[in-house]
């Protein structure tokens, strides 16, 4: 049901039924490689090329959601889900392999909490009984895209961040054992006229913070109901503008642990990853990985997950566009009531 203006709240608890989740070396070299339950070796995946690999690493975590579900494929209705490539090749392709009706999606970076709440809303109206939703990204292919290709060997500043390596994915279900999915916030494409393509956490705070206060006002709630609040992907620049502009707006986020995706999977320290993580895979492999089995094992009650995404593409920079970029929040609990 419609919950204030922009938010849903999802009455009969979808449940998060098995979940996936693959990542590259430098993703299983980092704090949190244990989490993710296949980590490969080489980025190529054994494939030809960038983009070969990453639609293989989502055929293999959408396999390995469905038996962790306990399903078969003939158990999902539908699949929602997209990437950052043009044209989300990555999902469409890896769909042609799956024969399930598909759905695809583009929020960027969002996409992994944007697919999650359609795949939601729909077993929740009872249009489906299992939904998959999914994501991916390759560090070399999104290079590729938006920036320079990683063959290049260019420099990049301080602020850029590192496209993870991964794919993730979740089976949702009117039934069974799993956290829950209680409701979701869709975002609004905030803009603040910032126009660098290498400073992608500046450009996306803004609407994660919008985004949250939506949450906030439509749910009644403040910070403290949650024990655990991450945003996606905005890395040092954008986690240090978003508390900026959460103190500035008031709003207390000191009641509650506040993290990003985007510093969890790497180790800054240890790791060449620029300000941090960034991609489609990044709040998927570390919310599907990570943070659920924290929620299974009992150490979060209430988690909420808000998925950052810049809506730029190589067409919108190359004509001096500036970068609009959509935040959208999932709330996940425990299955017990």
């Amino acid at each position: 049901m419609l919950k204030g203006a922009q938010s849903w709240e999802f009455k009969k608890r979808p449940v998060i039924r098995g979940t996936a989740t693959i990542v590259g070396p430098d993703e299983g070299s980092g704090p949190l490689g244990n989490e993710f339950d296949i980590v490969h070796a080489d980025t190529t995946i054994g494939q030809d090329s960038w983009e070969k690999a990453e639609k293989k690493m989502l055929e293999e975590a959408a396999k390995l959601a469905i038996e962790n579900a306990c399903l078969t494929k003939e158990h999902i209705q539908f699949y929602v889900g997209g990437d950052l490539l043009n044209q989300i090749i990555s999902n469409s392709f890896a769909v042609r392999t799956m024969q399930i009706p598909y759905l695809g999606i583009f929020g960027a970076c969002s996409t992994s909490m944007e697919g999650l709440a359609v795949a939601s809303l729909i077993v929740d109206s009872g249009f489906g009984h299992h939904v998959m939703a999914g994501t991916c990204s390759h560090n070399s292919t999104a290079e590729k895209q938006f920036r320079y290709p990683t063959e290049y060997g260019s420099q990049k500043p301080p602020t850029a961040q590192y496209t993870v390596t991964g794919a993730a994915c979740a089976v949702v279900g009117n039934h069974g054992p799993g956290p829950v999915v209680t409701g979701a916030t869709i975002g609004r494409v905030i803009d603040m006229g910032i126009k660098d393509p290498f400073n992608m956490g500046a450009a996306m705070a803004p609407a994660a913070v919008d985004t949250l206060q939506a949450h906030f006002r439509d749910f009644q709630r403040e910070p403290g109901y949650y024990d655990l609040i991450v945003t996606g992907d905005l890395s040092k620049v954008g986690y240090e503008i978003a508390c900026e502009l959460l103190e500035k707006h008031k709003v207390p986020i000191h009641q509650t642990t506040y993290k990003d995706c985007g510093l969890m999977i790497f180790d800054r320290e240890k790791q060449n990853v620029q300000a941090g993580g960034s991609g489609c895979a990044c709040s998927a492999v570390v919310t599907y990985g990570h943070i659920l089995k924290r929620v299974k094992k009992g150490e979060l009650k209430r988690v909420l997950v808000v998925a950052t995404g810049a809506l730029l593409s190589p067409l919108s920079f190359q004509q001096g566009e500036s970068i609009p970029c959509i935040a959208h929040a999932v709330a996940i609990e425990s299955e017990v009531r």
